[in-house]
């Protein structure tokens, strides 16, 4: 379905694409203007509903292979900006937006206790403008836009982290380690693009992707590539270009690190992807040096460095932290294979991944919000006095492992059977071993929730249900895509089909 701009006849249907990314960015300023919290947190929530009503229609729209292009001002590619969606990114866009929609709720009571009330319209501006440029990186047509949305997010997500100064001081440090690292990430970036352009004289991904196949080998066409490689590896914390993320993570606000957790890494990756996969494909014979022997000794050492690095963490927000980069190299992993079915597993791992992490990130906040730290040392006999919160991280940890029953388990497994396709076995041993990690630091967990005995001279409550429900949103959807995948891995299979025919239509 090819659309133009806003004009007489065009129905709300045809403006999508354009929609899922302008609200958010129209009601960030609103909220300001305002300058009532309680607004402020409506219009956050409404924009982001909406947002993700918009990109699970397109999704239903792309599911069959189709294609939907927006060209902004009437402009027709590759002169015009285009927003183009098809299943890869229709799927990305709705796990961003709808992440977003689930934490909002739990966002009113824990901003609350963490940011003070005069922050707090702010803090929802910023969230929006976090939610827009993350938003547009994904459905954006045009390289150079990406850069443009990848900025928007970024300094917005800088504030968001150090909001958590009011709490803890070091988030003024994070922040600043984020801002040093994002910077030099988006300039790597835009470099590779200034190359990919003065080669090709477009800016438009579809038309670069056509004039780059003939020139395999290019020198400045590599070495574009190279530095998008670089620049997205530093946005998605690939090993060893993670060390911004522990800290972010750590001391950011509990809903800030619950965000970004499940999004800003795996708009990052899907960034990865497009360019891997549609811009230069992997018939280039550079690229595919670059999967077996860059990328996936990355992605191994990731899975079991982090990993390992997790399990000796004390402060629980650290430790899940050092997982993410864990997670992150199994999605690397995927990629790497360059195989239809290792594609389907990154790309399913990054929506699984992100609902996990988000509900084991709103557990943290909740523990944090009821006795003040995130130290196991805090944690002793939890699940006897939070039964219900503590429920929902066992169901997220079991989630992270890959237990059958839940959604982390669907991803490993079509990771392994990519791997057996490729006669690799010794890597799909890997996989499990790597799991086994997993198991250890969440054990370590649950036995401080379960097995210590609580501190008796407090009585401690559950947490409002405004954030226990979100909470159990993410929860149960961990479990219900550990059965049903009609959805995700259908969705992840057309996408990988699509990205590996060039997703050029």
């Amino acid at each position: 379905m090819d659309s133009a701009a806003i004009l007489p006849g065009l129905s709300i249907i045809d403006q999508l694409p354009l929609l899922a990314v302008v609200l958010p960015m129209l009601a960030a300023p609103l909220c300001v203007l305002f300058g009532n919290r309680h607004i402020a947190w409506l219009l956050a929530f409404l924009a982001s509903l909406f947002s993700f009503l918009f990109s699970f229609h397109m999704l239903l729209q792309v599911m069959d292979g189709d294609v939907l292009s927006y060209h902004l001002g009437g402009w027709a590619p590759p002169m015009g900006i285009e927003y183009r969606i098809d299943a890869a990114n229709a799927f990305v866009l709705m796990l961003i937006s709808g992440i977003s929609t689930v934490i909002l709720p739990y966002a009113r009571r824990s901003i609350a206790y963490e940011i003070t009330k005069v922050s707090h319209t702010l803090f929802y501006c910023c969230y929006l403008l976090c939610l827009t440029g993350l938003l547009g990186v994904v459905a954006t047509g045009d390289a150079f836009n990406v850069f443009v949305f990848l900025e928007i997010s970024a300094l917005s997500t800088y504030v968001l982290v150090a909001m958590g100064a009011e709490r803890d001081r070091r988030a003024l440090t994070a922040a600043y380690d984020y801002l040093i690292m994002g910077t030099i990430g988006a300039t790597f970036f835009v470099i590779g693009i200034g190359f990919l352009y003065s080669v090709t004289g477009t800016l438009n991904m579809v038309d670069m992707a056509e004039r780059i196949s003939t020139l395999e080998d290019n020198r400045t066409v590599q070495a574009g590539f190279a530095f998008i490689v670089v620049g997205m590896g530093l946005k998605a914390a690939i090993y060893p270009l993670h060390l911004w993320l522990p800290g972010s993570y750590t001391y950011a606000p509990s809903v800030v690190t619950a965000f970004l957790a499940a999004t800003a890494t795996k708009a990052a990756i899907y960034v990865l992807i497009r360019f891997m996969f549609s811009v230069f494909q992997p018939e280039f014979i550079f690229e595919l040096h670059t999967f077996k022997w860059i990328l996936m000794p990355l992605a191994i050492l990731a899975m079991f460095a982090a990993s390992l690095i997790a399990v000796f963490q004390t402060d629980l927000k650290r430790l899940l932290a050092y997982s993410s980069v864990a997670q992150v190299g199994y999605m690397i992993l995927g990629i790497s294979l360059a195989s239809k079915t290792g594609l389907s597993a990154a790309i399913i791992h990054l929506f699984n991944h992100g609902i996990t992490k988000a509900v084991l990130f709103m557990v943290v906040g909740a523990f944090l919000m009821r006795v003040g730290g995130s130290f196991t040392k805090y944690l002793n006999g939890l699940g006897k006095q939070m039964p219900i919160t503590c429920a929902a991280f066992v169901v997220g940890g079991l989630s992270l492992i890959g237990v059958p029953g839940t959604a982390g388990f669907i991803s490993k497994w079509v990771l392994i059977d990519a791997a057996l396709q490729k006669d690799l076995w010794w890597l799909a041993v890997l996989i499990v071993l790597s799991s086994l990690l997993a198991v250890i630091y969440v054990w370590k967990v649950v036995e401080v929730l379960y097995m210590k005995q609580p501190d008796e001279t407090r009585v401690l409550k559950e947490v409002p249900y405004s954030m226990l429900v979100p909470m159990w949103v993410l929860a149960i959807a961990c479990i219900y895509f550990g059965f049903d995948t009609d959805l995700t891995l259908r969705s992840a299979t057309v996408a990988a089909e699509s990205l590996l025919s060039g997703g050029i239509k």
